[in-house]
């Protein structure tokens, strides 16, 4: 490989370099894995994505993301910038106003508003912390295991860590 076209996009902005940049390559099939992470390394940005041909046929495209040290199931500038540079590219989706990714978490639908893109984010996996994740953020808050507790905020379906505060 040679030479290979890529975009860098400006994520939540119309101002030249005001956004939270993604690099977006167009053309990811003929790229292996090794070489995405590679590239991702290279442009040492936060993510870097890849646009490649969906293996689901209710998607428009696949799109893989990768940061500079791993592969991500899904993050959302990228998908937001990724969808743009698309588009930006000529793309018109089957269905006027609607793209679909297909990402490691599924696909993901994204409603074209004009110059705006609104995705619909996938379903949160939450799973139980292991006894080292605990010991790990009770030590970054200066405060025992017993003194982290998990919570739930059912208002906004998030699970949260609770740590009482305490006098020292």
């Amino acid at each position: 490989m040679t030479a290979l076209a890529f975009q860098q996009v400006d994520v939540f902005t119309a101002i030249p370099f005001k956004g939270n940049p993604v690099a977006v390559v167009l053309e990811g099939d003929a790229l292996s894995s090794e070489q995405m992470q590679s590239i991702a390394a290279w442009t040492n940005l936060s993510e870097t994505t890849f646009v490649c041909t969906p293996t689901d046929q209710r998607a428009d495209y696949y799109l893989r993301i990768f940061t500079p040290k791993r592969e991500l199931p899904f993050a959302g500038h990228p998908t937001i910038g990724s969808a743009h540079a698309v588009l930006r590219r000529g793309f018109k989706p089957p269905t006027a106003g609607r793209l679909v990714q297909e990402c490691g978490k599924g696909l993901v639908d994204i409603k074209i508003d004009g110059e705006r893109l609104l995705l619909a984010l996938p379903e949160p996996e939450f799973r139980e912390p292991t006894k080292s994740d605990l010991a790990a953020v009770a030590d970054g808050l200066g405060v025992s295991a017993a003194d982290v507790q998990r919570g739930r905020d059912n208002r906004c379906r998030t699970r949260l860590v609770h740590c009482p505060a305490r006098e020292r």
